[in-house]
């Protein structure tokens, strides 16, 4: 879930974060699923952070002209960078990062006091998920890599994380530009939010209340516009829409709260990524 931007319980060492498992070689994506040359690993070092941040500062800021704060030239850098683990695919023959999540486990946003997500929405709704829930953000793929098989080889290996910790709840805030047809507004948004609610995709379980709401009544919700492919994805493996979108002003996106329950996923996607 791309939060340009998850919880409690587990002491560090019960968490099995990538970190424990780094030196392995990076793992390659499925050539079955994926015919491109790609390999997904952690970062090990600040190096890898940065590179990862380089690629989120070039979409973010340079596609999305997001107004970015942070302390590093080039780099999308904030406060929850250094609790998170970052997860990135390369291009197999250059090395180059071409996408990247960063996960935030239960113990490390007790360290960091809150969730990203906290900062946009009032969680209270799903606090006793905490335990065993990792929040997903910063996801980003660069436009010459836009294809399924980055995406399911991203999904693959945050499948494997959440196994191996013993963690079942993933959550985060989905991002719609707040543009159509070159014209900065949230009608792209507001539609988007209309044909959830018309197709019966928001949760009935669960209803998280954002701060700062995008004006729904004030923006025309009739715009012929389909939702973002990753959206798209991630309510086709059985991802909530968990509350109405907020807006966030820096990125100029809106930020739909998305949650996933790995035991309500379908049973093909199930086997694809957990065997």
């Amino acid at each position: 879930m791309h939060n340009k931007h998850s919880y409690f319980s587990a002491s560090e060492t019960a968490i099995a974060t990538p970190s424990a498992a780094k030196q392995q070689a990076p793992m390659p994506a499925s050539t079955a699923a994926n015919p491109l040359d790609i390999e997904v690993s952690w970062a090990c070092h600040l190096d890898e952070v940065r590179e990862a941040q380089r690629l989120r500062h070039q979409i973010f800021a340079g596609e999305m002209g997001a107004q970015l704060q942070t302390s590093l030239e080039g780099h999308d850098v904030d406060g929850f960078d250094d609790y998170c683990e970052h997860l990135l695919v390369r291009q197999g023959q250059s090395k180059q990062v071409i996408g990247t999540y960063r996960l935030l486990t239960p113990a490390q946003a007790l360290r960091a006091g809150r969730t990203y997500s906290d900062g946009e929405f009032d969680l209270s709704a799903i606090d006793a998920l905490r335990p065993r829930m990792v929040e997903l953000g910063r996801s980003c793929v660069h436009p010459d890599y836009r294809q399924g098989g980055v995406i399911m080889a991203l999904w693959g290996a945050l499948a494997s994380f959440m196994l191996r910790n013993k963690l079942d709840v993933m959550m985060g805030c989905a991002s719609i530009p707040m543009w159509h047809n070159g014209i900065v507004s949230g009608d792209a948004a507001a539609s988007i939010w209309r044909q959830l609610l018309a197709k019966g995709q928001i949760s009935q379980d669960y209803s998280v209340v954002p701060h700062l709401p995008l004006p729904l009544a004030q923006l025309n919700d009739h715009v012929d516009v389909e939702p973002p492919a990753l959206i798209k994805g991630y309510l086709r493996v059985g991802t909530e829409v968990i509350g109405a979108p907020a807006w966030d002003p820096d990125f100029n996106t809106a930020d739909l709260p998305m949650l996933m329950q790995l035991d309500r996923l379908p049973a093909r996607y199930r086997k694809h990524f957990f065997g």
